[in-house]
């Protein structure tokens, strides 16, 4: 293995851990107290920890795994995945190498722009209270942006003001919605705090330039403004793979498309397998997950119907993917400088902004994506599921060292992954065997 960063990194699954771990300190120049954090030692003591959240009573820890062969825009992420299910890292490490042999992911992704809302009630005329707000425009953007200097000096802050009117969900007799739209430039922040300030800040000046009552003063995370997107071509050749015909598993994968575009039903199980990426990556950088979660949802039906976050169909040869999503993401703010399992995260993944990042996620949900529909479009999804699955059911079972890998195969083999059968494999192992599979004494 090179000691340059790369993110292809053949044989990386099968080395020891202690080993894994030498070869990053190579390429990334780790400090054994970098080491520690990737083991979980030191990534989130007990005080900060009860520092961070009201009534802390410990941590809890996940798997963090690296997401392999990704590039994006011609640069090599290794990709820190904090997640429980087991397939998930392995899937986007292997769809992603497939997509890099047809040249890597293409990504962008917009200015860092999100929405400060701010419900107006008992405002008299719609159209006149709406006149009011955008004549004093100007004089709202310089309040809001007296609460945030500091970003108004780097170039951020708020930017412009959009008031809509909304039917009332009462009907004809109910007053209409009015509702102020601040549109802020976050920068590198997710921008919740920056945003919810600024929004309240500006509250007694719209009542006052309305003669209404403000309610709700609070962000939007419908980020429609900062949209992340990532789109691959992949030769129909590369798709060979389970003694199937290339162009029988790219067909799977259209038809796949198709169904996710016609069916919320399907939609939703398909975008389900776009954030199992993306979630696992916003998990190890200190992301708000549930705030993109209910980003890119609310997205995936802004036309009236839940539809997928990625498509994928036939083109002159090619299979081609894109996906286009909210990406409301930070390198600064909330837990992103304290905790140092983030900071070691960040550290192995080396984006320099969070327009870079926002892209290596779409592409991460990309690759995720295209895992999933390969599998779904062919043999089926559980056979990739379930040896994963058997590894996590060996250790269930008893088995420890080289041998989860062996008993894992025996179950999948013997087409039966649980654990009483896998008891069974241990048992009737000799008894030299069966001490060491089980780490235990003859």
């Amino acid at each position: 293995m090179s000691d340059t960063v790369t993110s292809r990194l053949p044989g990386f699954h099968k080395l020891p851990m202690e080993e894994r771990h030498a070869h990053l300190s190579r390429m990334f120049r780790l400090t054994p107290e970098d080491l520690q954090q990737l083991l979980g030692s030191e990534a989130l003591q007990p005080v900060l920890a009860n520092q961070m959240i009201e009534n802390a009573v410990g941590t809890f820890s996940l798997p963090l795994g690296l997401g392999l062969n990704l590039q994006v825009n011609g640069r090599d992420y290794l990709v820190p995945m904090a997640v429980e299910e087991p397939s998930v890292v392995a899937a986007v490490s292997f769809a992603a190498k497939i997509v890099r042999e047809a040249g890597g992911f293409i990504g962008e992704a917009d200015p860092s722009l999100m929405i400060g809302q701010v419900q107006v009630s008992r405002y008299g005329d719609p159209t006149v209270a709406t006149e009011r707000i955008l004549a004093h425009k100007e004089q709202i953007l310089a309040l809001a942006n007296s609460f945030h200097p500091a970003m108004v000096a780097r170039g951020g802050g708020a930017k412009d003001v959009e008031v809509r009117v909304l039917p009332a969900p009462e009907g004809p007799r109910g007053e209409p919605l009015l509702i102020v739209h601040l549109i802020i430039d976050a920068q590198e922040a997710m921008g919740a705090n920056l945003i919810n300030t600024m929004a309240e800040g500006v509250a007694p000046l719209i009542e006052q330039v309305t003669g209404g009552k403000v309610y709700l003063r609070i962000l939007s995370n419908l980020a429609d403004r900062r949209l992340a997107r990532a789109m691959c071509r992949i030769p129909i050749p590369l798709l060979a793979d389970f003694e199937m015909p290339a162009e029988e598993i790219a067909e799977g994968i259209a038809q796949a498309s198709r169904f996710a575009e016609a069916d919320p039903y399907r939609a939703a199980t398909h975008n389900k397998g776009v954030m199992n990426g993306i979630d696992a990556v916003a998990i190890a950088t200190g992301q708000d997950w549930r705030a993109i979660e209910a980003g890119a949802h609310a997205f995936a039906c802004r036309n009236g119907q839940y539809r997928p976050l990625s498509t994928w169909y036939l083109e002159e040869g090619h299979l081609v993917g894109r996906i286009e999503l909210p990406m409301a993401l930070g390198t600064v703010g909330g837990p992103i400088k304290i905790h140092p399992g983030v900071q070691m995260a960040l550290k192995l993944m080396q984006t320099t902004s969070v327009r870079e990042l926002a892209m290596v996620f779409a592409a991460v949900g990309l690759a995720q994506n295209f895992a999933a529909l390969r599998a779904l479009g062919s043999v089926g999804i559980q056979k990739g599921h379930m040896a994963m699955h058997a590894r996590c059911v060996a250790v269930t079972a008893g088995a420890r060292g080289d041998w989860v890998e062996k008993i894992a195969n025996l179950l999948v083999k013997a087409g039966h992954v649980k654990v009483e059968k896998a008891r069974e494999l241990l048992a009737n192992l000799p008894a030299e065997d069966a001490a060491a599979a089980t780490g235990t004494t003859v």
